[in-house]
This record gives structure tokens, C-alpha cells and sequence, in this order.
């Protein structure tokens, strides 16, 4: 007997390594979740909504590589497009299936629940496809063929994919032989051109040749394009240092005898990387820095003054010279053989924050970050929310095999939450650690019921100072609109059904050392809700918010006009 449409497309993700399926069901889309329910190889995570099932795919997609969300129609997939578009943003592959009404109903064009009413079914295709790398609409004839094209495109340009599947279709038998499974790191993203290859490798070591004091600035892309390896071989052989921005945080080992450290203009950290940069003869851009205001330090960055090489995921720029049709990983491995080397290893210096405050203190950002670094072990992962803890986490020297991910470009506050259900999901054997505020973390922490119904056991630690404190931040003090409703956080775990859950509340550095040993020893997931002084959050000088919202007419302006 052939397979089921929907059962095709859950069997052949499963085939790529994929063991679970994000969403909320809904009955456009009940023959896709009755293929997860009823399959032997993917098991569901039912999360409390589509935004944040999107944002948990996206933190198993980042963990394992690709994910899978499931939505039923409209009111389904438009609820999760923030998050999947957040994973286009930072190039993670997500496959969002979207249950349709049949054809039957579109072809007649009935009128039914979920529409606008005007009996036209393709209003919202343009919408879900946009945040998608790629898309198509599947049925029993082309799914065969359209799936692994799909697959293919999401993965060379590490992109979601979006396919909207007919309730009827979907139950319909597949028309044509099988697709072969395939894992995910055997699907190829793309070969190089041998010629154009060659010419670029020899361009760029022409003038790592030529160098006295060139740098390497890697970025996120090298995880996702999976370079890893061919980039830690090329720094092996050159030795150079190397630096991240904030954006990269957590790409290498920042215990690497090469890191210097983060750089992000007038931000570095150390200071010292700023100057290593800048006055370098010759920065190698490794998959393409990206010059976005936060990660640039407000744009204080002078990275377009350092000759630079850039290694792009399909290009090479060296100079005035451009060569395309050359992938990131073909290079790295040609440069791992190639690239001049016996250079002098120039060390970081790793670095723990000095502890301040005793017993009886309150608790503050200044005691708090040093206790937190000490508490962190080898193989942890940190999700950090967009806020003001993601400015001191980016600032934090990392042990040794600690992840680290961020969603500084898209920049949606309450990501974090959900998408530390998904980073427990997929590596269940690492602690899985969140740093948010209290402001980000009400947007979201119903996915809170979601973990303890499937047994993550997250370390949960909430900022609480009362307010949205990053906002607060980028505007003068005492909006009421970043005022916050006063929540009792500590509490939420077990009101939301979670076990033997560990949960406290912290108002003294006392009582945060007592939290950390605890949570450090306690087999569960654990929450810490940790009180932090409003008055820490304080506005920045008008200048700087003008440079970051360009909202002063500049000089001359009126009289152009």
C-alpha cells in the first residue's frame, strides 16, 4: 500500500535526522498531525502556540540543523510568521508544513471558518512563502519531486521552506517511486566551480603572503553552513588570531589559544580587540560579517577602513576581484592546505569577572554576572533574550564546550523562552540554560507548561527589575508603557504543571550563591526569579540614541528643501 501524502512528508524528514515536530494541531492540518502522531520516527511537542512553536523550532533547528513546524491554515501560520521570519533572519532551515482547506472547498469557493470570507484561498500563501527561502504547494503528484526540492534549496541557502498541503491531498496516496532518505550533513549545499575556485584561493593567499598583521573575524554562518571543521583546521595551520562579534558569540571555543576576544567598535571587549582590528592590514571576513547597529557597537565600528578579504557562503570579494560560484567549505578546505603558516600563536587572556557584593547585598547586574560565569560547566548551551542581559552575556568570557545562541539581528523579545524548549529538545544530555528579563519572558512563558509536560529540565533564570529594561534604555526614564504587571515568577512552573521542579526566589547575594549550588546539584529543571534594582536601567546619552535612530534632520537639510 503507498503512503499518504502526509505520511511521505513526515517519513521523508525523519529520513534527514528530524525526531520532532513543533506546532499546535489544527484541523486543516489534522491528516499531517496524524502522521506525527501515529509514526514510529518523530514524536509531537504540542506548544501553547504557533509563534512559539516556531520560536522552539528554531532552537532545535540550531542545535540539530533543520526542524519541523506544523500549522493549520491562516490563522495558524500567520500566528507563527514572526518566528519563522526571525529564523530566516539568522539562516535557520525550518520546514513549516501548513494544512489547507480541500480542494474540493477551494474549487467551489465556499465560504469557510478561516478565510476572509471572499471565497479566494491563496491570500496568504504570498505571506507564510515570504518568510521562506523557498516554497511550494504540494500534492499526491509532485510531492515526490517538489519535497527534495525543498530540502535541497533550504538547505544551500539555510533558509526556511514553507509548503501548504489540501486537507485532501494530504490523505491521498503519493503518486510516484519514493525518494531515497538522506541525512542532513549528506545533503550537498552546492559544489564549486574548480576554476573560479582555484583563482580565489590563489587571490586570497597572494595576499595572506603579502600580510604582517591580518586578523580573522568569523560569523554565525560558518555553524550553519557546517564549516566548522574546515575553518578550526585553516586557523591550525595559519595560527592567526581571530575575534567574533557579538552576532558569532559562541561559533568557537572562546578557551581557543587564538581568541582575542569580541569586537564591536567602541564596544570591544577587551577594549584591546578594537585596536587589533582596526589596525590590521588585512581582515578575513569568514562568511560575512554583519554590520548591524548592536553588533557594531552603534555603528561605531571602523571595519571599512581594514583591507579586507571576504569569504562569502557562495563568493569571494579580494580586493576589486569577485568569484562566485565558490562555496564557503570548499574554500576553508582549500585554505586548510594552502594558506602560508607557522605563525605566532597570539593568546587571549580567558577572563573571570571580579566578584563583587557580600552576603547581605542586593543582588545587581555587577554581582550577578560574576556568579553566573563561575556557575556555568563544560557543555552547557546559554540562550540569551534580546535585552539588556544579552549586553553583559555578550561581555562574559565562556568556559570551554559552552553554546551560546542569540538573536541579536532579528531581535524579538520572547524568543528566548520557547526556544530553550527546543534546545533541550534537541540535545536532552546538555544543560540548557536561559538568561531573560521579566519583560521578554511574559511574552512567552506559557511554553513554561510545555517543558514540564515533556520532561526538558532548563535552567531558568528571570531578571525581574519591574520593567521592559532595554527599552527603558534606548528612551528617557518613566514611560508607563514600559512599566510591567507584577508577576510572581517563581511560582509560574508549578501553576503551569511542572515536577519536581526547583524553584526560588533571589533578593541578596546570599540567597543567589544558595540558589546556584542548589541548581547546580538538582536533577530537575530549576527557576530562579532574581530581583535586580530598577534604577539599574538607565537611559543612554541622547547622542548615542540619535546614532542609533538617525532621528536628528541632518544639517542643511530644511534649506535643500
Amino acid at each position: 500500500m503507498k503512503q499518504t501524502v502526509a505520511d511521505y512528508i513526515i517519513n521523508r524528514f525523519a529520513d534527514l535526522g528530524i525526531d520532532h515536530a513543533f506546532g499546535v494541531p489544527g484541523d486543516y492540518s489534522f491528516p499531517i498531525d496524524d502522521a506525527i502522531e501515529f509514526s514510529s520516527r518523530m514524536k509531537w511537542v504540542v506548544c501553547s502556540n504557533e509563534l512559539n512553536a516556531a520560536y522552539a523550532a528554531d532552537g532545535y533547528a540550531r542545535r540539530r540543523g533543520a526542524a519541523l513546524l506544523t500549522t493549520t491554515y491562516a490563522v495558524g501560520e500567520l500566528s507563527a510568521v514572526n518566528g519563522v521570519m526571525g529564523a530566516k533572519a539568522h539562516r535557520v532551515p525550518i520546514f513549516h508544513v501548513v494544512g489547507a482547506p480541500s480542494t474540493r472547498i477551494q474549487r467551489r469557493r465556499l465560504i469557510t471558518h478561516h478565510t476572509l470570507g471572499d471565497g479566494t484561498y491563496n491570500n496568504f500563501f504570498n505571506i507564510s512563502a515570504a518568510t521562506a527561502g523557498v516554497s511550494a504547494h504540494l500534492t499526491p503528484d509532485n510531492v515526490v519531486s517538489e519535497l527534495e526540492r525543498l530540502i535541497r534549496e533550504a538547505l544551500r541557502l539555510s533558509q526556511p521552506a514553507y509548503m501548504l498541503v489540501p486537507e485532501d491531498y494530504a490523505r491521498m496516496p503519493v503518486q510516484g517511486a519514493p525518494a531515497k532518505g538522506s541525512r542532513l550533513n549528506s545533503i550537498s549545499r552546492g559544489k564549486s566551480n574548480p576554476s573560479e575556485l582555484r583563482s580565489a584561493l590563489k587571490a586570497i593567499v597572494g595576499r595572506l603572503k603579502k600580510a604582517r598583521r591580518p586578523i580573522v573575524l568569523p560569523t554565525f554562518h560558518i555553524g550553519r553552513y557546517q564549516a566548522k571543521a574546515e575553518l578550526l583546521s585553516f586557523l591550525q595551520r595559519t595560527r592567526l588570531p581571530f575575534a567574533l562579534t557579538e552576532m558569532d558569540k559562541g561559533l568557537l571555543d572562546e578557551s581557543h589559544p587564538q581568541y582575542l576576544g569580541i569586537y564591536g567598535g567602541k564596544s570591544s571587549f577587551p577594549a584591546s580587540v578594537a585596536s587589533a582590528v582596526e589596525r590590521s592590514d588585512l581582515l578575513l571576513d569568514v562568511g560575512g560579517v554583519i554590520r548591524e547597529d548592536l553588533n557594531m557597537g552603534l555603528w561605531t565600528d571602523h571595519l571599512a577602513k581594514v583591507p579586507r578579504i571576504t569569504i562569502g557562503t557562495d563568493y569571494v570579494e579580494v580586493g576589486d576581484q569577485t568569484f562566485t560560484g565558490v562555496h564557503l567549505r570548499d574554500v576553508l578546505r582549500g585554505l586548510a592546505r594552502s594558506a602560508p603558516g607557522a605563525r605566532a600563536v597570539r593568546r587571549g587572556s580567558p577572563q573571570l569577572l571580579p566578584l563583587r557584593g557580600s552576603a547581605h547585598d542586593p543582588v545587581t547586574s555587577d554581582s550577578f554576572y560574576p556568579r553566573f560565569q563561575r556557575f556555568l560547566r563544560s557543555g552547557d548551551t546559554i540562550v540569551a533574550e534580546t535585552g539588556t542581559c544579552m549586553l553583559h552575556l555578550g561581555k562574559m568570557w565562556l568556559p570551554e564546550n559552552v553554546g551560546y545562541e542569540s538573536q541579536l539581528l532579528w531581535g524579538s523579545i520572547g524568543w528566548a523562552t520557547p526556544t530553550t524548549l527546543g534546545v533541550s529538545i534537541a540535545e536532552p544530555k546538555r544543560r540548557a540554560i536561559l538568561v531573560t528579563g521579566d519583560g521578554s519572558h511574559q511574552l512567552t512563558a506559557t511554553e513554561i507548561g510545555v517543558m514540564g509536560r515533556y520532561g526538558t529540565n532548563p535552567i531558568i533564570i528571570v531578571l525581574n527589575n519591574g520593567l521592559y529594561g532595554v527599552e527603558d534604555v534606548l528612551s528617557e526614564r518613566g514611560h508607563v508603557y514600559d512599566d510591567l504587571a507584577g508577576w510572581n515568577y517563581h511560582t509560574l512552573p508549578a501553576a503551569m504543571g511542572c515536577h519536581d521542579w526547583f524553584c526560588t526566589r533571589v533578593e541578596t547575594v546570599g540567597d543567589l550563591e544558595s540558589a546556584l549550588e542548589e541548581a547546580r546539584n538538582h536533577n530537575g529543571g530549576c527557576y530562579l526569579e532574581v530581583m535586580i534594582p530598577e534604577t539599574e536601567s538607565q537611559p543612554l546619552p541622547r547622542s548615542a540614541i540619535d546614532n542609533i535612530y538617525k532621528t536628528q534632520t541632518p544639517r542643511g537639510y530644511a534649506q535643500a528643501w
